[in-house]
């Protein structure tokens, strides 16, 4: 929903800002009703990143981790294919609007170090915040933990689509990336998806070992 939002609005952080708002509520919004939707089903992790940080917090076992993530990955593969079959039947003048499917990239004027280091800290800050709102030490606010993910997700999208159009979670860059290709999109998808995945790991690493600092003891 996220990157059909990014194809169908045009998002172009330079010149359709209206668009970029647009496509990170987008994102948001998706979080929250997946949340809402399999929360008390698997937790509603939906992202490798999330899934490391919850993994190296010790909620985790290495195994479900494993399988959360080749999961997630497979469902990014899955939501792009669905995409691209959308867009490729549209017409022709969307079919070349579309082509990027939402993949991500390094936007002009950013380099591989600036990307990779946003992809870092908004990761790190994502993460970050789920792992807050879904601690038990948390106590009745976290009953609202789908709603302050999903719009902490969009205040991420708002401020790091001008870098990387924003992954913060490899499953969302490693579908479109796949499927750009086939689509007559831009050649540096998978060239630059290695940031995509790097990037986001590393923050939901850093997140998780903040995460252990700062956290409450069980009473």
């Amino acid at each position: 929903m996220g990157c059909g939002a990014a194809v169908s609005l045009g998002c172009d952080p330079v010149n359709n800002q209206a668009a970029v708002v647009g496509t990170a509520m987008a994102f948001g919004l998706s979080v929250v009703a997946m949340a809402y939707a399999i929360g008390g089903i698997s937790g509603c992790y939906i992202n490798p990143a999330i899934t490391l940080g919850v993994f190296l917090s010790g909620r985790m076992s290495a195994k479900d981790c494993a399988m959360y993530m080749l999961f997630q990955f497979i469902g990014g593969l899955i939501g792009a294919a669905l995409l691209f079959l959308l867009v490729t039947n549209a017409g022709s003048g969307f079919t070349a609007a579309g082509a990027g499917l939402g993949a991500n990239g390094l936007q002009d004027g950013i380099s591989v170090a600036s990307g990779l280091l946003a992809e870092i800290i908004f990761t790190c800050v994502f993460v970050l915040v789920v792992l807050g709102a879904t601690s038990k030490t948390n106590g009745t606010t976290g009953k609202f933990a789908g709603l302050a993910i999903g719009l902490s997700l969009v205040l991420v999208h708002l401020v790091c689509i001008r870098y990387t159009g924003t992954s913060v979670n490899p499953a969302r860059s490693f579908g479109p990336a796949i499927f750009a290709q086939f689509a007559s999109g831009p050649a540096t998808a998978l060239s630059n998806l290695w940031i995509f995945i790097v990037g986001p790991f590393a923050g939901g690493t850093l997140a998780s070992v903040i995460w252990r600092v700062i956290e409450p003891s069980e009473k």
